[in-house]
């Protein structure tokens, strides 16, 4: 009876220091499902493998959500070896020529990197998986839409770009776009503007603008799925959000395409998903509030 009772303070005392242990952890990120309950990488990434297209929502100036995507464009490849693409929100269309010429080597990465218009934040943040990229011979998806027609369709809306060329045509999704202004994101769009009426014009352009962005990734991720490619997307949360944007076109375009989507959030504590974050996303990466930022 009396070792009984020493074994029972021992278990104690293991269990006290190991919930003191636990307290005094600062971890870098943790993984939750859409409906709150804690995941780890490995069980995402076996979701992961099964899909054919991953939309990887990222806050632009996260270091951990840029290191977690390399992490899992590394191991998404091991999987599908030699049938795995990498899409970015990062690149436009019509940089494609001279993104393929530096991942096949035929030129210098200085040319590259003046001739690609990477964002300010190219070396520190997307640098990484673009080298990956190269070394491994994944090919590299430019998804978005040149800013030259966004820009035409924040000033305009989308009947700017009727008088387009067949050439600019191809650097966008079919056209006409059509816009479902009732999704969330939209919304949310809408109401930051003012309610006269040049102010929701305007807002209306601009949401016309996103969808054009939203539309051309969905179209240039599923002409790699059409190629037989599993595919890892990287892109704002704001593009995949709640399952809208770049999903919702996705499944307007082609519904059986299997999509999981992750999603980036902050949070001052992360023992537990905060419930407005849940249901954003099939995975949840939560981040430190107080996580350095790139920039």
């Amino acid at each position: 009876m009396e070792m009984l009772q020493i074994l029972l303070s021992l278990l104690l005392l293991v269990a006290s220091a190991t919930a003191s242990a636990q307290s005094n952890d600062k971890p870098a990120y943790r993984l939750f499902t859409k409906a709150g309950q804690e995941v780890s990488y490995g069980k995402m990434l076996s979701r992961l493998q099964e899909a054919q297209v991953v939309l990887f929502g990222e806050q632009h100036n996260d270091p951990i959500a840029h290191w977690l995507q390399l992490e899992v464009a590394k191991d998404l490849n091991k999987a599908h070896q030699g049938r795995f693409a990498i899409g970015a929100e990062m690149f436009e269309a019509d940089v494609q020529l001279v993104l393929n010429e530096y991942l096949a080597g035929q030129v210098p990465e200085t040319n590259f990197e003046q001739e690609a218009r990477p964002w300010p934040n190219y070396k520190t943040d997307y640098k990484p998986v673009v080298r990956f990229a190269k070394d491994n011979k994944v090919p590299v998806v430019a998804t978005n839409v040149p800013r030259r027609y966004a820009a035409m369709v924040s000033g305009g809306g989308l009947a700017a770009l009727e008088g387009v060329s067949e050439a600019a045509k191809a650097y966008m999704a079919p056209l006409p776009v059509s816009v479902e202004m009732n999704l969330s994101g939209y919304k949310n769009m809408l109401s930051m503007f003012g309610s006269g009426p040049h102010g929701h014009a305007k807002a209306e352009n601009v949401v016309q603008a996103q969808a054009l962005k939203d539309a051309t990734m969905a179209h240039f991720i599923l002409r790699q799925v059409q190629a037989g490619h599993r595919l890892l997307h990287l892109n704002g949360a704001y593009h995949s959000d709640n399952f809208e944007g770049i999903g919702w076109y996705l499944q307007q375009a082609q519904p059986n395409t299997s999509v999981l989507t992750i999603t980036t959030v902050l949070q001052d504590n992360l023992d537990k998903l905060q419930a407005e974050h849940k249901q954003k996303a099939d995975f949840i990466l939560v981040v430190p509030a107080s996580m350095t930022r790139t920039f």
